[in-house]
């Protein structure tokens, strides 16, 4: 192990803006963790000789505007967990081996090609992936084989996840090998989730939205997440972002919206857990059915692959005098391009405002477009970087249009919509980009 490896640090706000960029590049060293400082700043490990001092500007200018950077060193780094993870698989293969060998089984590559490869850890429960220990000679090594496989991983509990049900809550099948409590207990950015493991899914992809949400200053709204316990995959999840919403960004009231009962049980249990459950009301069942208007300075709506159908909703919840954000998640097909360039950016529409006829008028969307021109690269502005792609801006558009139409019907007058921010949260599969659209409503 190195005593002393390379790296960038910077302040807490961009830690995770900096990481996706240097690991989109190349640069991160994945061997190692992020390191938290004493001064609120986090060493990024990055690979020897890969950047020299002049590369810092460059970082700063494009990568963060605002932010400032330095370079530094990480003494006695941490292994990352995926150094971690494989250093457990070759404990894995042994224990299994040794225990085939006692049992006087004969050991095979095939057998080697049966063992998982990743698992997630949830405290003392390890959960294991879908296409593992599938042949029929672990059957007849039971229970011994999941007692051995738990040591090796170092926990008390194993269960192994199988493919999404057709209960019509896409429930995920979750099978305990070992031990039988299901429910385990998880730490995110100082929020506590409890959930049944065989009921419920827990989405560590998408921290940079949750940060982000974290960030914002919701004191004083009410917010209404119209898919509390959706984790952006189709198991239902535990309220990622209802969370954050009320113990972070200080939301005054949330309408939480749910239809799956294992995930609106896991949810009321971690409103309690952290304290909030007087400020947020949980609303089970379909939310088109939701009999709910005109209470919302900000609807979250994350679903994908699209939450389209829950925009009429959206329009229906916002306050009718002063309006709000929506924050509408989608998958975007991703095509090969060449990168955009800030005065692109600017050049793209970022606004719409429909008169009674339901045409757009061009003052008001000059005006929103001369006002992102000044704001770009302002942290709570649309950034204009290279990284926001055409078709990203071309989806924001149409849906700004779409929104625009759907609250003037609605509503029965005419509203602005204007393109605050596009967020890429994560690649969702190969060509396929997650991204979330911060789109202000404002009667017009």
């Amino acid at each position: 192990m190195d005593d002393f490896i390379p790296a960038v640090t910077t302040s807490l706000r961009f830690a995770q803006i900096y990481r996706k960029h240097l690991e989109e590049v190349g640069v991160l060293d994945r061997r190692f963790r992020l390191q938290r400082q004493s001064d609120a700043t986090v060493a990024l490990p990055i690979l020897p000789g890969s950047l020299a001092q002049q590369d810092l500007a460059t970082l700063q200018d494009t990568v963060a505007p605002g932010s400032s950077c330095s370079l530094s060193h990480i003494q006695a780094p941490v292994p990352s967990k995926r150094c971690s993870v494989k250093s457990a698989n070759d404990k894995l293969v042994v224990a299994v081996r040794s225990l085939l060998e006692q049992r006087e089984e004969v050991w095979s590559e095939e057998l080697l090609g049966d063992l998982p490869h990743s698992w997630h850890w949830h405290g003392d429960l390890a959960l294991l992936g879908e296409g593992s220990f599938n042949q029929h000679i672990w059957k007849k090594m039971e229970p011994e084989i999941w007692e051995a496989v738990a040591l090796a991983l170092g926990v008390k509990r194993l269960a192994r996840v199988g493919r999404v049900s057709t209960d019509g809550y896409r429930t995920p099948v979750v099978t305990m090998l070992l031990g039988d409590d299901s429910w385990v207990s998880h730490v995110d950015n100082g929020i506590r989730y409890e959930f049944d493991v065989t009921k419920c899914m827990f989405s560590p992809g998408n921290i940079t939205e949750k940060l982000r949400i974290a960030s914002f200053d919701c004191r004083g709204e009410t917010v209404v997440d119209l898919y509390a316990g959706v984790c952006y995959c189709p198991p239902p999840g535990i309220g990622y972002f209802t969370l954050p919403y009320l113990v972070h960004a200080g939301a005054a009231d949330v309408h939480a919206c749910e239809w799956n009962p294992h995930a609106v049980r896991a949810l009321q249990r971690n409103l309690e857990l952290n304290g909030v459950s007087t400020r947020c009301q949980v609303h089970q069942g379909d939310n088109r059915e939701l009999p709910l208007c005109d209470i919302a300075d900000r609807v979250n709506l994350g679903l994908i692959p699209s939450s389209e159908e829950g925009w009429p909703v959206a329009c229906r919840l916002l306050k009718k005098d002063s309006g709000g954000i929506l924050h509408i998640h989608q998958n975007m097909t991703s095509r090969p391009q060449h990168s955009e360039t800030p005065e692109a950016c600017l050049n793209s529409p970022v606004g719409n405002i429909l008169d009674s006829s339901g045409n757009r008028t061009n003052a008001e969307f000059s005006r929103r477009k001369s006002t992102a021109a000044r704001n770009c690269g302002k942290p709570s502005q649309m950034q204009c970087s290279g990284a926001l792609r055409r078709n990203w801006q071309e989806w924001a558009e149409s849906t700004s249009c779409r929104i625009a139409s759907l609250l003037l019907e609605v509503h029965g007058h005419p509203w602005r919509t204007c393109v605050q921010h596009i967020e890429h949260i994560k690649s969702y599969a190969p060509h396929v980009d997650h991204v979330v659209l911060d789109l202000e409503c404002r009667p017009a």
